[in-house]
């Protein structure tokens, strides 16, 4: 179970901070800034949200969360003098972005002014019990408690525009909550998003299936959260004075089974360039971070340092298309080279355009490196110099848009959009496009 002190010291900040903004957006009601943005934080029994906390440590199969709820879900420091870096576990994104929101400028405790409402249900945490815990079999259950209670509870708020109006931050991929609920036996997953009463609403998650119009893809939380804009621009400025003695890097594990697949061949084109090597050389053509069997989680330092080196990091896919390694890359400033659309253009539009694509990121299909021969190094070695440095720039420009700066932020640092910012535009977009 999680300390009572750490529970307790979230239910007073929830509890207390909430009410004197709610006052403050009443007196300023009438900014014309907030037109068409006001966003409603729907109020929920503790047991959607606060309560879950306290069962952190619960499921033996996953990690321990309970130490990474710590700075309201940032986690602990990875040293005590950082005023930026975090051991930051992305699937505390739901309580990360509930304490952000609580900031946001057009909160209204009116729901008929608001053009979004805001559910503060951490359904990714809630889904643990589905996934590995007693109610494993009972998966298509979720969803239930809290669609009974939105149409009990003041059910005039969801029914006026039949949920189109409302969203919610699920910290998981969307395929974790896709079950078919006709699916007998269960198989993984539970079945939220595929409840018709859901069907409605917006949920950002952490990776987006291809043609469900509800969900929408949000980047994986990084380590890098900072206070004040000279802080960001002091990483910036590392960022850009830093020598990248490597062509290309890989974090991640996998690619050690002999069936034909990326990252086995990114594994055996690095393992053959570094044999070949000269020892008297300063620079390489391929850096190799070990990350298998999560041993890289909650401890940047065990890859950000090589990825600063690095002009390019190899982000294939996994398990699923998505990685959360993508973004840790975009942080170091480090030039993401992606294998499969499904990584990251079709999922994360509202904060890397498609359009853009081209312009900070390369693409090599998968299938010319396992199935036709062509090597990583050639493609990337024959990209010029000054494009390099000129896409080193686009990566740069995209960084405050894919992290998620601590609350409490200065004024300064919230002038620039990050990543909690964007989805909040994107989703209003989205309900306002509907609506």
């Amino acid at each position: 179970m999680a300390s009572k002190s750490t529970v307790t010291t979230l239910t007073i900040f929830f509890f207390f901070f909430v009410e004197p903004r709610v006052v403050s957006q009443q007196i300023s009601a009438v900014d014309s800034e907030c037109t068409n943005r006001w966003i409603h934080i729907r109020t929920l029994p503790s047991r959607f949200n606060l309560d879950l906390l306290s069962t952190c440590n619960r499921y033996p199969i996953t990690d321990d969360l309970c130490p990474y709820l710590a700075n309201h879900g940032l986690g602990p420091k990875t040293h005590t003098r950082t005023r930026s870096w975090y051991r930051t576990d992305p699937l505390l994104l739901e309580l990360i972005f509930h304490r952000r929101i609580l900031e946001y400028p057009c909160l209204t405790p009116d729901p008929d002014l608001a053009s979004a409402v805001y559910l503060p249900y951490y359904a990714g945490i809630d889904s643990l019990r589905y996934l590995y815990g007693p109610d494993l079999n009972s998966s298509a259950d979720h969803g239930s408690d809290l669609l009974e209670f939105l149409t009990r509870d003041q059910p005039e708020i969801w029914s006026r525009r039949s949920g189109h109006d409302h969203f919610l931050v699920m910290a998981r991929p969307a395929w974790d909550f896709s079950q078919p609920l006709t699916v007998d036996p269960p198989i993984w997953g539970t079945s939220f998003l595929e409840r018709r009463e859901f069907f409605n609403l917006t949920a950002l998650t952490l990776e987006s299936r291809f043609w469900p119009w509800q969900e929408q893809a949000v980047p994986y939380p990084t380590s890098f959260h900072p206070h004040s804009l000279p802080f960001l621009e002091s990483w910036i400025r590392r960022v850009r004075r830093s020598r990248r003695t490597s062509l290309m890097l890989f974090a991640g594990g996998g690619g050690t089974s002999s069936s034909p697949n990326i990252r086995r061949s990114i594994r055996l084109e690095c393992t053959s360039l570094n044999a070949t090597e000269s020892e008297s050389k300063s620079d390489k053509i391929c850096d190799f971070v070990d990350c298998s069997n999560g041993i890289c989680e909650h401890d940047p330092i065990r890859f950000m340092r090589p990825m600063l080196q690095s002009s390019f990091c190899l982000q294939p896919p996994g398990d699923t298309p998505t990685r959360k390694a993508t973004f840790d890359g975009i942080i170091a400033g480090c030039i993401p080279v992606f294998f499969e659309d499904q990584t990251a253009k079709m999922q994360y539009n509202w904060h890397l355009p498609d359009s853009e694509f081209a312009e900070f990121s390369v693409t090599i299909p998968k299938e010319d490196v396992v199935f036709r021969g062509v090597r990583i190094q050639d493609v990337l070695m024959s990209i010029p110099k000054e494009e390099v440095t000129r896409m080193r720039e686009r990566v740069m420009e995209m960084m405050p848009r894919v992290m998620y700066r601590r609350h409490g932020a200065s004024m300064g640092l919230m002038n620039k959009k990050d990543a909690v910012d964007i989805a909040i535009d994107g989703v209003l977009e989205k309900i306002k496009s509907r609506v």
